[in-house]
């Protein structure tokens, strides 16, 4: 293992060895605006977060809730560019050291071209990248550039996933399996439900990847509650949520998700 992915991989072990999850945060790029949206992953790095993917807006969204695409929508108006993406890795990435990954639906990095797309990443200090709608089976080419670039490849595995689909998804990941917490799209929730954790059981009967578990986490208790069987927890909705309520207020949203990021932070420590 090499390169940028090996910093992700320490960080996620460095969590199970002192016994609990790893908190990663989702934040969109370009929102509330390109320079907000670098000092809204400094801020939740600052609170607690052990790793932050940086959402690339996208138009037409097949996974994301709607106080996600509201906040691509306002990224986009604002003009975000893939440039300002990768900006926001390398910014949050220097000033923190630590590991900073994309996530992206696949049109985007096809009309920028694959080995572009993959060189600038890693040159600005990127982990990896998660691709949800990338189906394994064509994931070929842009698997030989990121690993070519030391680059972690996360695929998404959900509840319908069959126990063979799962082993082969996990067998062309690395850096960790994102396992989607039930069907639907992201939002916060009452609860995440069982459905999670068994999900995540199966999971890690097919690989030694840490199994991370998103969608519908909110608040420190369920964090807490996801912690107990999962190698890593994942909140964007309701980060997102606080920066929107801040109503253009950055320090007020910044001081928001800080705190949020606090809360969440000792709620993935409190493993039985």
């Amino acid at each position: 293992m090499s390169g940028n992915i090996q910093l992700l991989s320490d960080t996620l072990a460095a969590a199970r060895s002192e016994g609990r999850s790893a908190l990663i945060a989702y934040l969109p790029a370009g929102f509330p605006t390109v320079d907000g949206g670098i000092e809204a992953a400094k801020a939740v790095f600052d609170g607690g977060a052990d790793v932050v993917e940086i959402g690339l807006p996208h138009s037409d969204p097949v996974l994301d809730g709607p106080v996600i695409q509201t906040a691509d929508d306002i990224a986009l108006r604002g003009g975000v560019k893939i440039a300002d993406v990768l900006r926001t890795v390398r910014e949050a990435h220097r000033a923190t050291g630590k590991p900073v990954l994309v996530m992206t639906y696949w049109n985007p990095i096809d009309r920028y071209g694959i080995e572009r797309f993959t060189a600038e990443l890693a040159e600005a200090g990127g982990a990896g990248c998660i691709l949800p709608d990338l189906p394994v089976q064509e994931s070929a080419t842009w698997r030989e550039h990121a690993g070519k670039h030391g680059l972690a490849t996360v695929f998404v595995v959900a509840p319908s996933s069959k126990d063979a689909r799962l082993a082969e998804i996990t067998a062309a990941g690395s850096g960790f399996v994102y396992a989607a917490s039930l069907m639907g799209v992201t939002g916060t929730r009452a609860s995440v439900g069982a459905q999670a954790q068994d999900l995540v059981r199966r999971t890690k009967a097919t690989t030694a990847l840490p199994v991370c578990v998103g969608l519908g986490v909110s608040n420190a208790e369920q964090a807490a509650e996801v912690a107990q069987f999962a190698d890593g927890v994942i909140v964007g909705s309701a980060f997102v949520k606080r920066l929107l309520a801040s109503d253009g207020d950055l320090a007020a949203g910044l001081a928001g998700i800080r705190a949020l990021a606090g809360e969440l932070a000792e709620g993935v420590r409190k493993r039985s």
